[in-house]
Formats: C-alpha cells, sequence, structure tokens
C-alpha cells in the first residue's frame, strides 16, 4: 500500500534532528471476528474505506518526536494509545499514513510477551535478549548486572512458569532496560511491580533520559507522567485532540473527564 508505512531511516555520521515522524497514521481492527484485513486485500491496497463490523483505532495522527524528548500519551482506556506505541515499535503496520522512525526501539510494551515457560529464568534472559538483538557475549557481560536488578538470583534455574506475576515483570524489565536502542517505549509495564522495585525501575529509566534517549510513556499515573515528560499527546476516540506540554494536556484530559 503507497501510502500506509513504517519505516526505519538513519543518516551515518550524524545524529537526526527528529527521532520518530508520524504523518495521517491510522489502523483499523474488526469487531465481528479475529484478524483483520485478509493478505490478499492487504496485497492489493482494496478498498480503504470502513466496511461492517470494522472501526479506526487510530486515524489522523500526525506529529513530529525530536531526539531526547520525553512524550507522555494520555487518555482512557481503548483510546489508541496502546495501538499508537505498537505503531512505532513496528508490531503493527498501518492501513493509512506513515511513521519513521530513526533508530532501533527497545519496547517496554507487554513484556513477559515472547518468555517460555518451560524454559528456565537463565535460558529465558538469553533467548528474549537474543531476540532484541544483543549477542551471546553481550548478554555474558551483562547476565550478573540484570540478575542483580531484577533481584531473583535464587531463583535463576528456576522454570519461568513458576515465577510470581511481579517477579517476571522484574525479570522482563530487567532484559530489556539492557538494550542500548535510543528509543524507549514504555506502556503501563509497571504496574503490578512493588513499590521499590517501581523506584528503581523509574531511576533507570532517568539515567537512560539523561543519557538522551527518547522515550513514549503510556500512564495513567499523572505523578509519574509530570515526573518524566514534557510533553503529552491526548487521544480520544483513536484521534490525536492535544499536543502540548503535558501539563497542559493533563489539565484538559482532566477536565474532560473529571469534570
Amino acid at each position: 500500500m503507497a501510502d500506509a508505512t513504517t519505516a526505519t531511516a538513519s543518516t551515518p555520521g550524524a545524529p537526526a534532528e527528529f527521532a520518530i515522524r508520524v504523518q495521517g497514521l491510522g489502523i483499523r481492527f474488526r469487531r465481528n471476528r479475529r484478524g483483520r484485513r485478509s493478505f490478499k486485500d492487504l496485497l492489493s491496497g482494496r478498498s480503504r474505506r470502513t466496511r461492517p463490523g470494522e472501526f479506526w483505532a487510530l486515524r489522523g495522527a500526525s506529529f513530529d518526536v525530536r531526539a531526547g524528548e520525553a512524550i507522555g500519551v494520555v487518555g482512557r482506556n481503548g483510546q489508541g494509545k496502546s495501538t499508537l506505541l505498537k505503531l512505532v515499535a513496528g508490531v503493527m503496520l498501518p492501513d493509512e499514513g506513515s511513521v519513521v522512525v530513526e533508530g532501533g526501539v527497545a519496547p517496554l510494551i507487554e513484556i513477559t510477551g515472547g518468555f517460555v515457560d518451560d524454559l528456565t529464568v537463565r535460558d529465558n534472559v538469553y533467548l528474549t535478549a537474543g531476540l532484541h538483538g544483543m549477542t551471546r557475549a553481550q548478554v555474558d557481560a551483562k547476565f550478573d548486572e540484570i540478575l542483580e536488578f531484577a533481584g531473583i538470583g535464587d531463583f535463576v534455574d528456576t522454570p519461568y512458569k513458576h515465577l510470581s506475576s511481579g517477579m517476571k515483570v522484574r525479570i522482563a524489565f530487567a532484559v530489556i532496560s539492557q538494550l542500548e536502542e535510543p528509543i524507549l517505549l514504555v506502556d503501563e509495564v509497571l504496574a503490578v511491580g512493588d513499590k521499590a522495585f517501581r523506584e528503581k525501575c523509574y531511576r533507570r529509566i532517568e539515567e537512560m533520559l539523561a543519557g538522551g534517549r527518547t522515550m513514549f510513556f503510556v500512564s495513567h499515573n499523572e505523578r509519574d507522567l509530570r515526573r518524566f515528560c514534557t510533553r503529552g499527546l491526548y487521544l480520544d476516540k483513536g484521534s490525536l485532540v492535544l499536543d502540548a506540554p503535558i501539563d497542559d494536556v493533563l489539565d484538559r484530559y482532566n477536565g474532560d473527564y473529571n469534570s
């Protein structure tokens, strides 16, 4: 489809001014059965009109993100926030518009996905890090640090399926946060963590931002949004209704739904 693209671009030798450029971005899903358009439809670019049972999860979104910016994405559940992050990550492909990403992404989105229940924690660390592009030598060098951060060294040779949900999040965050990609995508992944571990993760995120990372942060926690972000995107019914400083975005959001 000529008018729906996801791309990664880079200019060797010089940092990009913009980390992400989004233009007219849209994606649609079906309500009445699993899946979206058929593979034949995707290849042919057949009719972009909304058919019965379809809805636009996100449509018409346009914005640029400068390298090093921290963006908070707000809105009620089901308004397109996680979908936007997955489009930026390249996990989903748009039905219209484009998203261009300068460099790779470290996706803290559904971070326990991809872990294999019957493998040990040790094997899952190597598997997951490898799937995200780390070499075995890189994982070897970081392995003790990953375990120390997660705080589950005593369970390193325990099958992953025997870990609590909180422990699974801890090991997943410890692995993904070791990636050195320039763009960080965070989607409510710390909601099940205990207070002490959340603060540990937040300090790690602050270190990454101080190092010049770009971040998208989806959260319903207003304090966290103000802590990390300088700018906000407010999504409602799949549309970007406000792109402004984070305080202004939160004031608008609170005014719309708390009045």
